[in-house]
């Protein structure tokens, strides 16, 4: 004889108590949070310690205004690397880039053009090598991986044409240098324009379809191929407009530092991988690169640099500081995607 429980007896066994799911749904996002900001309490923490350790130089407005404005550069190359990465292509070149135009900014304006010829042309350039990685990567389907690290090696035999393997610094436009250094506020003027190239790359990710196209390709390009999103498309202008960003954040370092230096772009390369890869633990679920978990992994490592720096460690600690990082946030986005 066969015997069935009720309906009743059923969902009371199966259901838990309302007191269990309020207590799992509160712990669940108590955790969630902590994971998403994780950055933040780090940075407070950075903050606390240092401020405690070398209170006299650290706990100081020149060194608030320093860290914030020294990594405006930095800021505004990682946005740009933020699309490639969030379409699942790896711009190794976009520091070589950044170097490239920053010195055919100053360059040109010392055969006597026009600085803004000279910028005009600088950003132009880099939207150029965004068409040749693109043709590259989609059209020749070599690697991007492969492909921009070949490029960054042109790049830099270009950059050494460009400047005849000297600094430029002469027949530079006043209006120029005034253009990456002067301050609105007391707070630098390449700030504001990291301000807003990241807002707009926020808005466009977060809040319009070409953003979740983006962010479809990057997860799984053929599902995305399969829904009827262009992938190669996608890849090929992410890339132009990787580049492009990168041309702009080279005049931007030419104007603030008013040197056209053949060496400035390849040191920007790890920092600004680290802090995409970093800032992609933070804020979004998924480990998808983003905006702002960019902008906290930024002035984490910044912060953390300067600290270090203001208590006596030795030169080489950013670079040690940076390496170390970028293992540890490769790490935690390989773990945040398992988990997803």
């Amino acid at each position: 004889m066969t015997t069935t429980s009720t309906p009743d007896h059923d969902s009371a066994a199966l259901a838990p108590s309302p007191a269990g799911v309020d207590t799992a749904h509160r712990r669940k996002r108590f955790t969630a949070g902590l994971d998403r900001f994780s950055g933040v309490w780090v940075l407070g923490v950075l903050i606390l310690v240092f401020g405690l350790w070398v209170p006299d130089t650290f706990l100081q407005t020149t060194t608030l205004r320093g860290i914030i404005g020294d990594q405006s550069v930095t800021a505004i190359l990682a946005f740009g690397l933020i699309l490639s990465v969030a379409a699942g292509a790896f711009d190794l070149s976009i520091a070589a880039t950044m170097g490239l135009s920053s010195v055919v900014a100053m360059s040109g304006q010392q055969h006597g053009y026009n600085a803004a010829l000279s910028v005009i042309a600088a950003i132009l350039c880099g939207t150029l090598i965004g068409v040749l990685n693109g043709f590259v990567v989609i059209r020749l389907r070599i690697d991007s991986f492969i492909a921009t690290l070949g490029m960054s090696s042109i790049l830099a035999a270009a950059t050494y044409w460009v400047t005849g393997g000297r600094q430029i610094y002469n027949g530079i436009s006043p209006s120029f240098i005034k253009f990456g250094t002067d301050a609105w506020f007391g707070i630098p003027i390449p700030v504001f324009y990291m301000a807003a190239i990241g807002a707009a790359l926020w808005f466009f990710l977060d809040f319009r379809p070409a953003g979740r196209m983006l962010y479809a390709v990057g997860g799984n390009p053929t599902a995305a191929r399969l829904a009827g999103v262009r992938v190669e498309r996608v890849v090929f202008l992410t890339l132009v407009a990787s580049a492009t960003i990168a041309g702009f954040a080279g005049v931007v370092l030419a104007a603030k530092s008013g040197i056209g230096d053949p060496g400035s772009g390849p040191p920007y390369l790890l920092p600004v991988f680290t802090a995409v890869f970093l800032g992609a633990t933070q804020v979004k679920r998924g480990g998808r690169a983003n905006v702002p978990g960019t902008l906290i992994a930024i002035y984490l490592l910044a912060t953390g640099v300067k600290g270090l720096q203001l208590a006596g460690a030795p030169a080489y600690v950013n670079d040690l500081f940076n390496g170390l990082a970028l293992i540890v946030a490769l790490a935690l986005a390989v773990r945040t995607r398992r988990k997803t």
